[in-house]
């Protein structure tokens, strides 16, 4: 067996670590491939003593170690590395980008070379191409450097002359250099052969799930695939539990907010709404909540479609069309479990908005989202919807509108002024909140990539039921006479508040709480 051996320290010393990159032998690091190098986080940097010294994650990983040995044909020193250090020296050892890798794989063909008819390749050929491990290869580091990137979203989209691959990050798309076109139908085949789904049809909408580990953590993608016209688009969802923090605080809610929605947690029953349109992050809140909410002594019920995260101490119920399981069947059988707690995805239709109207009404507490622009609105959607107004003004308990803005880098942030464009968009008394026109942008640094923004920040609006809210439900109110019933702050004044303090800038707080405001104003103006 080939000797391994860990860098001498100190008695009573943890495991040594590189504090800052070492200068890195290139030669040494072609000792193994970049994908062995992501696998087994580890890179080999230098030669010492006849030792090849390799910078590990964890230096402490024997099993990693000993393939190590065997992959360079030399012992080797294991030495720890923070990970920006060895995502550092992972980007100088090999220059590791998908797009290079892509460059090497596609060899330089040109347009004429294109495949012209890509229904004309057989199933078998695409499985040859698509178990080739440099197409292996290249199709992980596509979704591991998305991973890396923080991307919520991998976009491999079709065109004439180029596959697109984009990575949706804090909620912008943002592209990236291309594979060759040539290579267009063994990637796709290879991420729908890791999903799971049937490689011979690429006519029909498909949908498929992939599991995988990433440092050490599991992430999740749910796959989704469409026929174009030059070709399938696959969009692949990233599910990373450990890479969003289930808090309300984190999420950028406010401590009044925060009081109001832990007033709606403690209730013993009734119906708490989320709503807003699709990606706005209401399900991370619904979860935030139950994280909060969990008490073993709690019988906690969920059916979602699809569940997009594990929740610890909960009963979470995936929506399964083709075996029967809807929102409203899946709601039916809920409520034979004894549950004190429920929650449902989305209410999408007269029969799960009534189960789940009576549901609160006898002794459940159940939140569930609506796709609404505000939070006044919600009751006039579930009256369209069927639901009788005397029914909802006694279980509807209280309402979360929210959208999300992308989060300033705080590193990087640094004050500026407002454009003129932007100042005219704002009232005076929100123009006075930013003194001398003086607002915020990001000026790009090394810990958000050059981007200025870094994350994401909801804007929120929550309205908790008042009588005189009650009454004018019953009494089929409108949306106009509705707002003046209950207090409450808008989004847009949330997001300002947060620009005004550095967290998001002006620009994303009136691009993404323009169509509720709008709503707001003109029930307010009635």
């Amino acid at each position: 067996m080939i000797e391994t051996r860990q860098e001498p320290r100190a008695p009573d010393a943890g495991p040594p670590t590189l504090a800052k990159k070492p200068d890195i032998d290139l030669a040494v690091a072609t000792l193994i491939a970049p994908e062995h190098a992501v696998r087994l986080r580890a890179i080999p940097f230098a030669r010492e003593a006849g030792r090849v010294r390799i910078a590990m994650l964890d230096p402490a990983d024997l099993a990693a170690s000993d393939e190590l040995a065997v992959l360079c044909s030399a012992p080797v020193s294991r030495i720890g590395a923070t990970r920006d250090v060895f995502a550092e020296m992972l980007r100088e050892g090999y220059g590791i980008t998908a797009a290079q890798m892509a460059a090497r794989l596609g060899g330089g063909a040109g347009d004429d070379e294109l495949a012209s008819n890509l229904e004309a390749i057989e199933a078998d050929d695409l499985h040859r191409m698509a178990e080739q491990p440099s197409l292996i290869n290249l199709v992980n580091l596509i979704i591991l450097e998305g991973i890396r990137a923080r991307a919520s979203d991998v976009h491999l989209e079709p065109f004439e002359k180029k596959l697109a691959v984009k990575y949706r990050i804090d909620g912008m798309l943002v592209e990236q250099e291309p594979p060759p076109k040539q290579l267009q139908p063994a990637i796709t085949s290879r991420v729908k052969i890791m999903a799971g789904m049937n490689i011979a049809e690429r006519f029909a909408p498909q949908d498929g799930h992939i599991s995988l580990r990433f440092e050490g953590r599991k992430i999740d993608i749910r796959v989704s695939t469409v026929p174009t016209l030059y070709g399938e688009s696959v969009v692949m969802r990233i599910l990373d539990k450990e890479a969003i923090q289930l808090d309300l605080q984190a999420l950028g809610m406010g401590q009044a907010d925060r009081d109001g929605m832990q007033k709606l947690i403690d209730l013993p029953h009734g119906m708490v709404l989320v709503t807003g349109p699709t990606g706005s992050g209401k399900t991370t809140t619904l979860y935030a909540a139950l994280t909060k909410l969990y008490d073993p002594s709690l019988k906690i019920i969920t059916i979602e479609d699809p569940v997009e995260y594990e929740l610890s101490g909960v009963n979470q119920i995936p929506v399964n069309p083709k075996r029967g399981v809807s929102f409203a069947d899946g709601l039916r059988s809920i409520l034979r479990q004894d549950p004190d707690v429920i929650m449902v995805g989305e209410i999408r239709d007269y029969e799960t908005a009534e189960i789940s109207v009576r549901a609160a009404l006898t002794g459940h507490l159940l939140f569930s989202t609506l796709h609404t622009n505000n939070a006044i609105s919600a009751a006039g959607r579930l009256m369209d919807m069927g639901v009788e107004p005397f029914l909802l003004s006694s279980v509807l308990e209280g309402v979360l509108a929210q959208r999300l803005g992308r989060r300033l880098c705080q590193t990087c942030k640094k004050r500026a002024p407002i454009a003129e464009a932007l100042a005219h968009r704002l009232a005076p008394a929100e123009a006075a909140m930013f003194p001398g026109g003086q607002g915020f942008v990001g000026a790009g640094c090394e810990a958000c990539g050059g981007r200025g923004m870094k994350g994401r920040v909801g804007f929120f609006e929550l309205i908790l039921t008042t009588p005189a809210m009650r009454s004018g439900i019953s009494s089929r109110m409108g949306m106009q006479e509705l707002a003046r019933t209950a207090p409450f702050t808008t989004m847009r004044r949330d997001g300002i508040l947060k620009a005004a303090a550095g967290f998001t800038t002006v620009d994303e707080v009136l691009r993404a709480t323009q169509d509720a405001e709008e709503a707001v104003d003109a029930g307010r103006a009635g």
